[in-house]
């Protein structure tokens, strides 16, 4: 398996080829790598692309298809090992880190500096944007993972109402399929299973627990009873997919609760991006709330962030830095996260634009910040080393699709986690 740390000696050497890069008098230029390419998402990187070229950049843009950032990473690898690194990458918590212990990541300070970044963002943001206290990245939003989605034409249809409970949750999803509508809409793909593990292990565990168990990865809490519980309700969850779940992209998944096909998604906030660019409006054509038993201020939090990769071409450090400047703008903060579906990551933006699900959102970020229940996701790398999040995510799916016990899965969740961290 790739780490980044074995391959330091071929990385140094590879940008060390950068510097014989000749200075060539051109516009500021940017290529993103990145994998923003399904509806919101899209729409919301062309926002960016329209602000950098009305300002008189060049925007190269390099996307890798699907929403998968292990493609990406690949993609980044062979580049960087080529030396011929991307200038800007879509890259999240840990991996800024190790990525910037490797020498290659370009520093931003003026551009922070100039922007009041510091004052403007969450600490826990902030410390993720930074290596060794230098700005190398600038983030672009807050996603919320803990979301559950519901078409109220469905739920009124069968009887019933979003249940705040696992407990009403049980008995909802028997009514739905009592009248031939899934229970719940899933795809079948590792992230997606990983993603609703996350979700359960706090929802069921509550955001202290999550913490223990998924950030620090405290063995006590991986392997005891509240844990089993976890699987417990994973394999329940299981039993409302239907049978045709596998490899399906979370996007269809979300036009199952669209169409009607489904009762209700768990799955981040990504999916309202989605449903606005299908013209759907919350509160009408969907509905929105945490998850069940989430009777606390819990928000798994997911940044998506963009790091500078080390240049010598001028063109492009004034791209980096004029990309760097725009990401954190408060216009593009607004028109970007209004077509993705996630709420700007600056905490001094008034919010009129924002739909209701966005303002629940922003108000129960700010409850658990100040409750303590504010944590990254680790399935989304945000909190954990790629191989330990690669753990995770293989016992989760390989839990949800075969018929492994509980006992077996947590005894295998932490005999995974502790090799991944060897």
């Amino acid at each position: 398996m790739f780490t980044i740390r074995r391959s330091i000696a071929c990385l140094a050497l590879a940008t060390g080829a950068l510097s014989a890069i000749p200075a060539v008098a051109g516009p500021p230029t940017v290529e993103v790598l990145h994998f923003m390419t399904s509806g919101g998402q899209a729409k919301g990187m062309k926002s960016l692309k329209d602000d950098l070229e009305a300002q008189g950049g060049k925007w190269i843009d390099t996307p890798v298809g699907g929403g998968n950032s292990e493609d990406a990473l690949a993609k980044l690898r062979t580049r960087v090992m080529g030396g011929d690194a991307p200038s800007s990458v879509q890259l999240k918590g840990p991996l800024i880190q190790e990525w910037g212990a490797l020498g290659v990541l370009q520093p931003i300070d003026d551009v922070a500096a100039a922007g009041r970044w510091e004052q403007a963002l969450p600490k826990l943001v902030s410390d993720t944007m930074k290596y060794k206290g230098q700005w190398v990245a600038a983030p672009v939003n807050i996603h919320r993972l803990d979301w559950m989605y519901a078409n109220p034409a469905v739920l009124t249809k069968v009887g019933i109402k979003m249940p705040a409970t696992w407990e009403e949750f049980d008995a909802a999803a028997d009514k739905l399929k009592a009248a031939g509508i899934t229970p719940l809409a899933h795809g079948g793909q590792a992230w997606q299973d990983a993603s609703l593990f996350e979700i359960v292990v706090a929802s069921v565990g509550g955001p202290a627990f999550h913490r223990k168990a998924l950030v620090e990865l405290d063995n006590a809490a991986l392997t005891g009873p509240t844990m089993k519980q976890v699987f417990d309700r994973m394999r329940k969850l299981r039993g409302y997919v239907d049978a045709n779940f596998s490899g399906r992209d979370w996007n269809v998944a979300t036009n199952m609760i669209i169409t009607g096909q489904a009762g209700f998604q768990l799955m981040g906030d990504w999916v309202k991006g989605d449903m606005s660019a299908a013209g759907k409006q919350p509160g009408k054509d969907y509905v929105c709330a945490n998850p069940p038993g989430y009777g606390n201020a819990s928000f798994l939090f997911i940044v998506d962030s963009f790091a500078m990769f080390k240049a010598k071409n001028p063109d492009v450090l004034a791209g980096q830095k004029l990309f760097g400047k725009l990401m954190m703008e408060p216009r593009f903060q607004e028109n970007f996260n209004l077509a993705k579906g996630s709420i700007p990551v600056r905490n001094d933006m008034k919010l009129d634009k924002f739909d209701s699900c966005a303002l629940a959102a922003r108000d129960q970020m700010d409850k658990s910040i100040k409750g303590g229940g504010f944590n990254p996701s680790a399935i989304h790398d945000m909190a954990v080393a790629s191989a330990v999040r690669g753990a995770m995510t293989d016992v989760a799916t390989k839990h949800f699709n075969s018929s492994i016990s509980s006992d077996e899965a947590v005894q295998l969740l932490a005999k995974s986690i502790k090799q991944a961290r060897e």
